[in-house]
C-alpha cells in the first residue's frame, strides 16, 4: 500500500511539474510574438458583423493583426462604376480599430473577383488604356483615401505573376502592359503616403517567380514610387515546398530591401491532385482519395502537421528581423476556404482552431518557440 501511494506521489509530482511548464490560459500568440512580428488573420462577413462570436473572441485575444478576406475585394466593394458598398470594410476597420490591431486591406488591384464592368466599355469592348488608368485610380483613391490613416497596410497588386516568371496575361497586362503594377502603386502612395504598400502572390518560392518580383520591386525604387514589403502567402501542404526553397525566397525578397509578409497562410495535410496551388480557378473534379479524412486526421497525419507548422515558425523566428508579419488565412477549420479547394466537398484542417473553436494543441508549441525550448 505504501508503494503505491508512494507511486501516486511520484506521479502527481510529475503531473504538476509538466502543468508548471505548459502554457496558461492568459499565454497568447500575439503576446508570444509581440517582440518578433505581428500575427494576424482573415475575417469573413459572420466575424465581422460579430455573429461569429467565438471566432471574434479568438481573434481578439490571439491576432495582433487582421485582414479583410473577402470584403475589399473590388467586386464586392466597387460592384457598379462608381457606386461603392462600403458597410462591410467600414465594420472590419471598425473592428480593428476597437482592438488595436494593425489593420490590411485586401486587395487593390487583381484581375479575379472583380467586377464585369471594369475593362469595357458601353459596348463590351475592351477599353483603352486611359479609361483604365483612371479606373484604377478612381479605385484606389476612393478606397484608400476612405481609410487613409486607419488601414496601415495594403496589397496593392495581387497575383499578377506567373510561376515561369511571366506575367499573367490578365486584361490590366493586356490593356496596359507591365506598367499596370508601377501605376497601382503609385496611385496608392498618393492617396495615404503613409500605408505600407506590397504585392502579393502565391507559389512565390518558385526561382522565376522570385525573379521577376525582385525585378518589380527595384523598378518601382528606382522610379521613386514605395513598395515597402512582398507578400508570400503561403498556401501550403506537407510536401510543397520544401523548407529550403521557402527560406531562399525569404532571403531573396529580403535582399531587395523590403519586408517579407507571410499573408495567407495554412498548411493543408490533405493530398493535392496537382502538387500546390492557390488559383481560385483550379478546381477538380471530386474524388474520394482526395478527401480522406472525414472523420478527422489520423494520428501520424497530425503529427506531420504540426511538425510542419512548427519548422515554419522556427524559420520565421529565424529570420524575424526580416519579416513584417505573419497572418493566417482564417481562424477555424470550418472558415476554410481549403474545404472546397480543389475538389468540392473537401473536408480539410489547415488552421490553427478546430471547428469546435478549439485550441489545437500545436498553438502551444508555436508559443513555446519565442521561449527558446
Amino acid at each position: 500500500m505504501k508503494k503505491i501511494i508512494a507511486l501516486l506521489g511520484i506521479l502527481s509530482l510529475s503531473v504538476s511539474c509538466k502543468t508548471a511548464h505548459s502554457v496558461s490560459s492568459k499565454d497568447s500568440l500575439k503576446d508570444a510574438y509581440k517582440n518578433q512580428f505581428y500575427i494576424g488573420t482573415a475575417m469573413d462577413l459572420p466575424q465581422i458583423h460579430g455573429t461569429d462570436i467565438k471566432s471574434d473572441d479568438i481573434i481578439k485575444k490571439q491576432f495582433s493583426s487582421i485582414v479583410a478576406e473577402n470584403c475589399m475585394k473590388s467586386m464586392f466593394i466597387q460592384p457598379q462604376e462608381g457606386k461603392f458598398f462600403f458597410d462591410d470594410a467600414d465594420k472590419f476597420v471598425e473592428f480593428g480599430e476597437k482592438n488595436k490591431m494593425f489593420i490590411i486591406g485586401h486587395t487593390l488591384i487583381w484581375h479575379s473577383q472583380l467586377p464585369k464592368w471594369f475593362f469595357v466599355d458601353n459596348n463590351g469592348k475592351d477599353v483603352s488604356p486611359e479609361v483604365l488608368k483612371q479606373r484604377m485610380k478612381s479605385h484606389i483613391n476612393t478606397l484608400v483615401t476612405r481609410y487613409k490613416g486607419r488601414v496601415k497596410g495594403w496589397d496593392v497588386v495581387n497575383e499578377a505573376i506567373m510561376e515561369d516568371g511571366t506575367y499573367r496575361k490578365s486584361k490590366f497586362y493586356e490593356i496596359l502592359g507591365e506598367e499596370f503594377i508601377p501605376l497601382a502603386f503609385q496611385y496608392a502612395q498618393e492617396a495615404d503616403p503613409n500605408a505600407e504598400l506590397y504585392y502579393n502572390d502565391y507559389n512565390e518560392w518558385y526561382p522565376e517567380k522570385v525573379k521577376t518580383v525582385i525585378k518589380i520591386v527595384n523598378n518601382l525604387k528606382s522610379r521613386g514610387i514605395r513598395i515597402d514589403g512582398v507578400g508570400m502567402q503561403t498556401h501550403v501542404g506537407l510536401d510543397t515546398p520544401k523548407l529550403e526553397e521557402y527560406e531562399k525566397a525569404i532571403v531573396d525578397y529580403a535582399s531587395s530591401g523590403v519586408k517579407v509578409n507571410v499573408t495567407e497562410m495554412e498548411i493543408s495535410p490533405l493530398p493535392s491532385p496537382w502538387g500546390t496551388s492557390a488559383n481560385v480557378a483550379d478546381t477538380v473534379e471530386y474524388q474520394a482519395k482526395m478527401n480522406p479524412y472525414t472523420k478527422g486526421l489520423p494520428a501520424d497525419v497530425e503529427k506531420e502537421w504540426e511538425n510542419r507548422y512548427l519548422d515554419f515558425f522556427k524559420l520565421f523566428i529565424k529570420h524575424q528581423e526580416k519579416i513584417r508579419r505573419v497572418t493566417l488565412w482564417g481562424v477555424t477549420d470550418n472558415q476554410s476556404w481549403k474545404n472546397d479547394f480543389p475538389v468540392k466537398g473537401r473536408t480539410d484542417y489547415p488552421l490553427l482552431f478546430d471547428r469546435n473553436f478549439q485550441t489545437k494543441p500545436v498553438v502551444e508549441k508555436i508559443i513555446e518557440l519565442t521561449k527558446g525550448k
